[in-house]
Parts: C-alpha cells; sequence; structure tokens
C-alpha cells in the first residue's frame, strides 16, 4: 500500500507539472500573439504617418506647382497681350499716316484751297483719328484686361478642381491603405485565434494522454497487486493444508491413543464385573460346579472383550476415515471459499477500474465538448468585432467621402458664385496653352 500511495502521489505531481508547463507554454503563445498585434499596430501607425507626410509634400508640391503654372500663363497672357497692343498700334499708325497722305493727295488736287483751310482741316482729322484711335485702344484694353481677369478666373477654377480632384485621390489613398491595414490585422487575428486553437486542441489531447497513461499504471499496479495478493493468499492457505496433512497423523495417532485407552479403561471395568460376578458365582454355587462355571464366566469374558476390541478397532477405522474426509473437505471448502472470495475482490477491482475508465472517458469527453464550445464561441465573437469593424470602416468611408464632396461641392458652388457676381460666365470650357506651346 505504500507504494502505491507514493505511486498515486507521483502521478498527481506529474499531471500538475504537466499543467504548469502546458500553462507557461499557452502564456508564451499569448504574449506572443499580443507582440505581433501590438507591432501590426505599430507598422500601421508608422505606414498612416509615411502616408500622411508623403500626401503632405506631394500636396505642398502640387501647391507650387499649380502656382508656377498660373503665373507662367499669366506671363503669357500679359506677353500676348502686349504683342497683340504693339501690333495694333503699329497698325493705327500705318492707318493714321495713310489716311494722313489720303488726304493731302485730295487737298493737292484743288489747288484753289486757302493753305489755312487745308491746315483746319489736317487738323481736324488728325483729333478725329487720334480720338477714334484713343477709344479703339481703350476698348482694347478694356478686352484684354476683361481677358486677363476671366483667364485668371479660370485657372483659379482649375486649380480648385484639381485640387479636389488631388484631395479625392489622396482621401481614397488613405482609405485604401486604412482598409488594407484593417484586413491584415483581422487576417492576423484569425491566424492567431486557429494558433490558439491548434494548442489548446494539442495541450488537451497531451493531458488526457498522459492521464490515460497513468491510470493504466495505475490499473496495472492495481491489478500486479492483486494477482500478486492472491498468489499469497492462496500460498498461505497451501501451506496450512500442508501443515494439516503433516499433523493429520500426529492427530490421529493421539485419537487412536485416546480410544485405546478408554478400551483399556473398559476393560479394566469389565475385568472388576467380571471379578464381582465370578467372586458372587462361586459364593453361591457349589464348590463342584466351581470349575465350570470360571470357564464359562472366562468364555463369556473372553468373547464379550472380543467384541468390545472389535468396536473399538472399529471405531478407530470409522474415526481415522471419518477424519482424513474431513480435513479433505474443509480444505476443499477454504480452497472454494478462497477462490470465491479472491474471484469477487478480482471482479469489484474489475469494475471499479471500469468505472474508472469510464468516467475518465466521460471526462474526456466533456473537457472537449467544453474547449470546442469555448472555441466556436470565441469565433463567432472574432467574426462579430471583424464585421463591426468593416462596417464601421466602411461606415468612415462614406462619411468621409461624403463630406469630402459636400465641402467640395459648397466651394465650387461658392467660387462660381463668386466669378457670376464678378460677371464672368462659364469658366470651364477655357483652355489654357501647356508649357510646351510658348
Amino acid at each position: 500500500m505504500s507504494g502505491y500511495k507514493r505511486m498515486r502521489r507521483q502521478h498527481q505531481k506529474q499531471l500538475i507539472a504537466l499543467e504548469n508547463r502546458l500553462k507557461a507554454e499557452m502564456d508564451e503563445l499569448r504574449l506572443r500573439l499580443q507582440k505581433e498585434v501590438e507591432t501590426h499596430a505599430n507598422n500601421t501607425y508608422i505606414e498612416l504617418e509615411r502616408l500622411a507626410k508623403r500626401h503632405a509634400v506631394h500636396t505642398d508640391k502640387e501647391l507650387k506647382a499649380a502656382t508656377a503654372e498660373e503665373k507662367r500663363i499669366q506671363q503669357q497672357i500679359i506677353a500676348q497681350q502686349k504683342k497683340e497692343l504693339t501690333t495694333f498700334l503699329d497698325n493705327q499708325k500705318r492707318e493714321y499716316r495713310l489716311c494722313k497722305e489720303k488726304i493731302k493727295e485730295e487737298m493737292n488736287e484743288d489747288p484753289s484751297t486757302p493753305k489755312e483751310e487745308k491746315q483746319e482741316r489736317l487738323s481736324r482729322h488728325k483729333e478725329t483719328v487720334q480720338r477714334s484711335q484713343a477709344d479703339d485702344e481703350a476698348h482694347l484694353l478694356d478686352q484684354q484686361r476683361l481677358v486677363y481677369d476671366r483667364s485668371c478666373r479660370a485657372m483659379k477654377r482649375r486649380t480648385l478642381v484639381r485640387r479636389h480632384e488631388f484631395e479625392h485621390e489622396q482621401m481614397r489613398e488613405e482609405l485604401n491603405k486604412k482598409k488594407t491595414q484593417k484586413e491584415m490585422e483581422q487576417a492576423l487575428m484569425i491566424r492567431q485565434d486557429e494558433s490558439t486553437q491548434e494548442l489548446e486542441r494539442r495541450q488537451l489531447q497531451t493531458l488526457q494522454r498522459l492521464r490515460v497513461e497513468l491510470i493504466r499504471l495505475q490499473h496495472q499496479t492495481e491489478l500486479e497487486n492483486q494477482e500478486e495478493y492472491n498468489g499469497r493468499r492462496q500460498r498461505e492457505l497451501h501451506r496450512k493444508h500442508a501443515l494439516e496433512q503433516r499433523q493429520q497423523p500426529r492427530n490421529l495417532k493421539m485419537l487412536e491413543m485416546q480410544i485405546k485407552k478408554q478400551f483399556q479403561d473398559t476393560c479394566k471395568v469389565q475385568n472388576k464385573q467380571y471379578k464381582s460376578l465370578r467372586n458372587h458365582q462361586l459364593e453361591v454355587s457349589p464348590k463342584s460346579e466351581h470349575k465350570a462355571i470360571l470357564k464359562s464366566l472366562k468364555e463369556e469374558q473372553t468373547r464379550k472383550l472380543a467384541v468390545l476390541a472389535e468396536q473399538y478397532e472399529q471405531s478407530i477405522n470409522e474415526m481415522m476415515a471419518s477424519q482424513a474426509m474431513r480435513l479433505e473437505e474443509e480444505q476443499q471448502g477454504e480452497c472454494q471459499a478462497l477462490k470465491q472470495q479472491l474471484q469477487q475482490e478480482m471482479e469489484l477491482l474489475d469494475a471499479y477500474q471500469n468505472k474508472t475508465k469510464a468516467q475518465t472517458e466521460a471526462q474526456h469527453e466533456r473537457e472537449l465538448q467544453k474547449l470546442e464550445q469555448e472555441v466556436s464561441l470565441r469565433r463567432a465573437h472574432l467574426e462579430q468585432k471583424i464585421e463591426e469593424e468593416l462596417a464601421s470602416l466602411q461606415k468612415e468611408r462614406t462619411e468621409r467621402i461624403k463630406h469630402l464632396f459636400e465641402r467640395q461641392e459648397r466651394e465650387m458652388d461658392a467660387f462660381d458664385a463668386e466669378s457670376a457676381k464678378l460677371g464672368f460666365g462659364s469658366l470651364g470650357s477655357l483652355d489654357f496653352p501647356k508649357e510646351d506651346d510658348r
């Protein structure tokens, strides 16, 4: 029993040590998975920060490029208008000279016209032409100013449209990056859940295998102890029976001596009775009959003693036979009783072990069902969390795009309203020369 108890304590220590090792392994896995999540979150933050910086740099670059493009087009329009004004003034001078020469020719054809009248007529014509040319020049300058202002306004509108497109592109890139990072995070969470499931199942199998093996060793030890106990009881009974067999002749001899002593005592009683009877017969009988009486009494005594001796001899034989039979029956009965007792104990042990196995199997089945329920529930919560995160991300995407479009629409409407207030019509159809066209 001390060895059996020591084995049970050792088995309990093995189970506790395994449970502690499995717990440490699970803690290590959870810590590693937590670090993976933190690393992914940090990488996501870094990626979004890098994207925001790149967007800021790109935005600044686009703003500078748009400003430079506006200046280039403004300078190009100014140069073109200067060229148009120079050409216009040259044409005016040429027309003025032609008209002046034509008037001189007309006046020269009429020599009767006084010189003062000719000078006055030339002066009036000069004033008229100069006034007309000044009006035309002022009209051209007004048209050029209008074209310049309209072109600048159209450039600002085109810059606003490009900025809106750029903002939309950047927002779409940011939202796509967030979606990609979120999908990577969710894929990581699914992989981590699968890794946790795999470890949990493997650990449960390991623990249950050890428990089954320890129960098998325990049952084997119990069976060996029971068999050893059975053998010891059978050997003890065999030694007892062998001792009884060895002691039986001596016991029979003692019983035989007791019977012989009883026979001897009986014979003494018989002799006393014979002597009393003989003396009495001799006293009451004539002397002549004494010899015949003695002979008859002697023969009767001899006969009775012979019968008594035969009876005692038969008693001894019957006693020996009955004692041998009784010992055999008692030993057989003891053997049968021990056999039945040991068989019952073996059946009880087998029933106990089968019950222990059934309880262990039921416990293992409950543990497996509990694990599967926990795994299923955890996976359902994870899938629900993923769906909620995707829905939240999609809602954020929709709202941000909606707010962006609404803000851009308000900005465009305000710009177009201001353009209409300033007297500009539709500005979307104006084309501007590219830098390569200069």
